[in-house]
């Protein structure tokens, strides 16, 4: 066999034992060093034909983690409750948070008109990444009125959970009032927090979340990794 066409037949045999489930969505694939002793190669023959089970769509490079199954879509429906643990738990998948910004300072003039609120009224700014089964699936920013929810900072920090922290501050529920959705190109930083490639699809998401008064609670953009999510709009 000419040494050109082994990594063609290490992503073969990959790619079959993929297609059988021996490897589940989302699942990790051994190391270079642990393919390259398996089929007695170098890391070089290996990388190449991961590369090529990558181009093909079915594993992705997760800088720091390893190679993994390409994971299914996960179903997310915009209605008038969005619920980020709800959607994913419903879709079978474990959710989680991990916040990387909390911060308190004056509204620009963006954020104060979408929550109704005076020029340089002071705001919380909330920044994270949601994940599904541990794979990212979205960078979210979320904006709140800082004089309505002293607490919610502390509270955040606690739980990880919007909708409990909102709870604990007096407001039990609160519906979407609108959503503007976007198609967007990765930037590095998004790519980077997403672990995405620069450019890939992601769909952005500019949402006004408000109370049972109708008062707005949230000024919220997220973006989402276009190949791990199926947005379902609820015309309700």
């Amino acid at each position: 066999m000419a040494r050109s066409s082994i990594w063609r037949e290490i992503a073969a045999t990959l790619q079959a034992e993929i297609a059988r489930g021996h490897v589940p969505p989302g699942g990790r694939l051994p190391t270079e060093a642990e393919l390259s002793a398996r089929f007695g190669v170098n890391r070089h023959t290996v990388r190449h034909a991961l590369s090529a089970l990558a181009e093909a769509g079915l594993v992705q490079s997760r800088r720091g983690a390893g190679v993994f199954v390409t994971g299914r879509a996960t179903d997310y429906p915009l209605g008038r409750r969005v619920r980020f643990h709800q959607a994913v738990t419903a879709a079978g998948m474990t959710p989680s948070r991990r916040l990387t910004r909390l911060e308190t300072r004056p509204a620009d003039t963006v954020e104060a008109a979408q929550l109704s609120l005076p020029a340089g009224a002071k705001v919380h700014v909330v920044e994270g990444v949601s994940l599904a089964d541990d794979q990212p699936l979205a960078m979210f920013r979320s904006i709140f009125p800082a004089a309505r929810f002293p607490n919610l900072p502390d509270l955040l920090q606690g739980s990880g959970s919007i909708t409990a922290a909102l709870a604990a501050c007096g407001v039990p529920d609160y519906t979407r009032a609108s959503t503007r959705l976007t198609a967007k190109a990765a930037k590095p930083m998004l790519a980077l927090a997403l672990q995405i490639k620069e450019g890939a699809p992601v769909l952005r998401t500019v949402a006004i979340n408000v109370d049972a008064a109708g008062v707005p609670i949230e000024y919220g953009t997220t973006w989402f990794a276009g190949d791990r999510i199926t947005l379902t709009v609820d015309p309700a």
